[in-house]
């Protein structure tokens, strides 16, 4: 009640403190300036009174300047009050000339410029009062954090004005970083620019620095990486600023500082997609989700929710998944027309019972088994989830008219080393089968490795590291493509827009990352020494596992989309009198725990490689 009284009342404190510093003016001019009789003031000064009150309220709500932040106030604060001072001189010049025994010439001049002064007094009071506030705390500081910021532009000095500001941020500014030689040893409230990013570690030691705040709302994000890995390197706890909307937003703030995180060392700028330009297609719809209760499948249902399908559907057979997002999207989206099923898509009679019921028009398949190691030691389950199932699934897509089919692919299908990548391939075979013979349009989306997906390497290793180590890799010069969750399904949303049928869409992401480097940084960022306090142990390659992952096979060529990030691999063809023979033959040789379904597999897909520990 108080805060919302004092927000109320704020706009009437500066009109009063506007009214008084006129009156002083007046009253000064009257009884200083012209050393008039004091008791003859308010009979000779009531009409100026009346005027010039009356243009200060009247000018001060009609320019809006009561709305104006005075710890911010600036030029544009001053002009307005200067235009109303103005308005109030003309206005006591009317009455010199029309009643002069009330105020002459001089006395105008002299209550203009008074009142300017004191205007501009009271308008940058506040900044006045807390810059002085800031250098006694200056003085006065040193039992917070040794803090170092790392940009000494507007966004570092917002900071740093908070920080000097508030009793409640426990950071000590010891001084700032900053790559432009212009402001090498510049002085921002009493600290130095102490040198350049690349003097980050030896600044930290010389000057026993805690933490440090990435600053920069304008770097692009080949920057933020080689920063983030310059300080996570040196011990410290490292803040980050978010990007540059929030500059413009003017939401610098020290409660926006958020913690540095492995996607800030992909090195890359994130993938745009403007899904209010292209989710027109789900609006009205009825939406089934296969895998829904996934890490990709989930996030598919949270971004679908928002644009007004008129049935979403989640299917999965982990039934706690199912449960999870689906109370989510209850708590978080009740007026949603939501249905959770629990069934696998191996399963026919009930794959047709549910599309016979529900009618999808649009169907997104992201069921599927997809770790690697696990896979190659039971491929019999791959053929039939990944495979077997995806075509079941497509086959009632088919039947039923739905309007749209995207399939979820991974850059592992391109020249498979494992049984999972392969199966995944004969799965983009499937949908280009069904999109020349099929109403529906049939796309499937190959993306690589998602952060912080179920069963990915960032979880593991902040499990490990949370075990006290070893965090293991494979190989040290293993490399993979990265995304973020959010960004894999901003691309399969979009390419469900994009859909004509049979098309392979890929996504742009930026250069392959070291894994060794993933689990170096997560090891500092965690506060730990790798190789000191966490050590890094090579197991060596897995069965199937490549030391790089491709985009693209070499028969396919890449077209571009209205989205830059995103393009079409040319489809390679294929014998497709072939491939469902072959679908026949998988299928009763998976489903007898057949030794031979690799080799069967790569019958219909030559690229797929064999290697001899994995017979």
């Amino acid at each position: 009640m108080k805060k919302s009284l004092r927000h109320a009342l704020k706009p009437w404190i500066l009109s009063l403190a506007l009214c008084i510093g006129y009156i002083f003016s007046v009253f000064f001019n009257h009884a200083f300036i012209f050393q008039h009789d004091f008791s003859s003031f308010f009979h000779d000064t009531w009409l100026l009174f009346v005027v010039g009150l009356t243009f200060t309220i009247v000018g001060v709500w009609l320019s809006k300047v009561h709305h104006s932040a005075l710890s911010f106030a600036g030029l544009t604060e001053l002009v307005k009050v200067a235009i109303i001072n103005l308005g109030i001189l003309v206005a006591n010049i009317i009455i010199y000339l029309t009643c002069l025994s009330c105020i002459t010439i001089q006395g105008c001049i002299v209550i203009w410029l008074l009142n300017n002064v004191v205007s501009f007094v009271i308008l940058f009071s506040y900044r006045f009062i807390m810059s002085v506030k800031r250098l006694i705390k200056i003085k006065r500081q040193g039992q917070g954090k040794r803090t170092l910021i790392v940009g000494a532009g507007k966004a570092g000095v917002a900071i740093a004005r908070e920080i000097l500001s508030s009793n409640k941020i426990n950071y000590h500014i010891v001084g700032f970083i900053d790559d432009d030689p212009m402001k090498q040893h510049m002085t921002i409230f009493g600290q130095s620019v102490l040198g350049f990013s690349n003097d980050i570690p030896n600044i930290v030691e010389e000057y026993n620095i805690e933490t440090i705040i990435i600053a920069i709302p304008s770097a692009q994000y080949a920057d933020i990486k080689r920063l983030s890995s310059i300080c996570i390197g040196c011990k410290c706890d490292v803040k980050v600023l978010p990007g540059i909307y929030q500059l413009i937003n003017g939401q610098v703030s020290v409660q926006r500082l958020r913690n540095v995180d492995v996607n800030d060392l992909l090195g890359r700028e994130p993938v745009s997609t403007n899904l209010d330009e292209v989710m027109g297609y789900i609006e009205g719809q009825v939406v089934l989700v296969t895998g829904g209760g996934g890490s990709i499948g989930s996030e598919l249902c949270r971004q679908m929710a928002r644009y007004s399908p008129k049935q979403l559907i989640i299917l999965d057979i982990y039934e706690n998944n199912a449960y999870e997002i689906e109370q989510e999207l209850k708590r978080e989206f009740p007026e949603l027309n939501l249905v959770t099923l629990i069934a696998s898509v191996r399963d026919s009679v009930r794959m047709d019972d549910i599309f016979n019921k529900y009618r999808p028009d649009i169907v997104f398949h992201a069921a599927a088994h997809k770790h690697v190691p696990l896979m190659e030691t039971s491929p019999n389950e791959a053929v039939k989830n990944n495979i077997i199932g995806t075509y079941k699934v497509a086959k009632c897509a088919d039947k039923y008219g739905v309007k749209i089919f995207v399939q979820i692919s991974t850059d592992k299908a391109v020249n498979p080393t494992n049984i999972m990548g392969a199966t995944k391939r004969v799965c983009e075979m499937i949908i280009q089968h069904f999109a020349k013979i099929s109403k529906t349009s049939f796309v499937a989306v190959r993306f690589g490795n998602v952060l912080g997906s179920n069963g990915s390497v960032i979880p593991l290793f902040k499990k490990q590291i949370e075990a006290g180590g070893p965090v293991t890799v494979t190989h040290k010069d293993i490399i993979r493509y990265f995304m973020t969750i959010p960004e894999a399904v901003s691309l399969v949303l979009q390419a469900g827009a994009y859909a004509k049928g049979g098309e392979i869409f890929v996504l742009d992401m930026g250069e392959q990352v070291r894994i060794y480097d993933l689990a170096v940084n997560l090891i500092r960022l965690s506060g730990y020494e790798p190789g000191k306090d966490i050590k890094i142990e090579i197991t060596g390659l897995r069965p199937g596992e490549k030391l790089y992952e491709e985009r693209l096979m070499e028969e396919e060529g890449l077209t571009r989309t209205a989205n830059d990030k995103i393009s079409i691999g040319q489809p390679i063809d294929f014998d497709e009198d072939k491939l469902i023979y072959m679908l026949g033959r998988l299928y009763d040789e998976a489903y007898a725990e057949s030794d031979e379904i690799k080799h069967l597999v790569q019958e219909l897909v030559p690229t797929y490689k064999i290697y001899e520990e994995n017979k």
